[in-house]
């Protein structure tokens, strides 16, 4: 059963705590990515190495390895998004539909072992890109195809909620 497309424009977390997650983008910095990402993969796999990893708890919520799925797709966009913005000025992003992805990938049916591999390998890179960035780009500007505006230290807080927020998700 597909699930109901999260339409909400979660930007907000830019400004104020996550009340679900309780992350706090105003911590977050570029160079704070790295050290996030290397605390949350192994939780990650670990997520991946529950017997009911596949299972949903509700016909309106993602599997844990949906989740993983998309924390991968997700590290693996915002890497993409980053060197935009680090190689143009004013870097424009293509649209993203993350419900459509995980329909044509397959996310439901997906191994858990190489997703696992997978997420570990695109979070990695991700870390490595963020890690590579230096204070005086933090800066430079990328715009939304919706129109939402960010720098290379908002792109970072924002990308970092996602990513925490749905370890939380799946009690990681």
């Amino acid at each position: 059963m597909p699930i109901v497309p999260d339409d909400k424009d979660w930007t907000w977390v830019l400004t104020r705590p996550c009340p679900e997650c309780s992350f706090d983008s105003a911590t977050a910095t570029p160079a704070t990515v790295p050290g996030v990402i290397e605390n949350m993969l192994p939780r990650w796999r670990a997520v991946l190495r529950r017997p009911d990893a596949v299972e949903r708890p509700d016909d309106h919520t993602w599997s844990p390895l949906e989740y993983a799925c998309h924390a991968r797709d997700v590290f693996g966009l915002f890497d993409q998004r980053l060197n935009l913005m680090l190689d143009q000025d004013d870097a424009q992003f293509e649209n993203w539909d993350q419900d459509q992805t995980a329909i044509d990938q397959d996310y439901a049916g997906a191994d858990p072992a190489v997703v696992s591999a997978q997420l570990t390998a695109e979070g990695r890179q991700v870390a490595e890109s963020f890690a590579g960035v230096r204070e005086q780009d933090w800066g430079r500007k990328g715009l939304r195809s919706n129109g939402s505006e960010f720098t290379v230290l908002t792109l970072a807080q924002y990308f970092l909620h996602d990513v925490v927020h749905h370890l939380h998700d799946v009690d990681g």
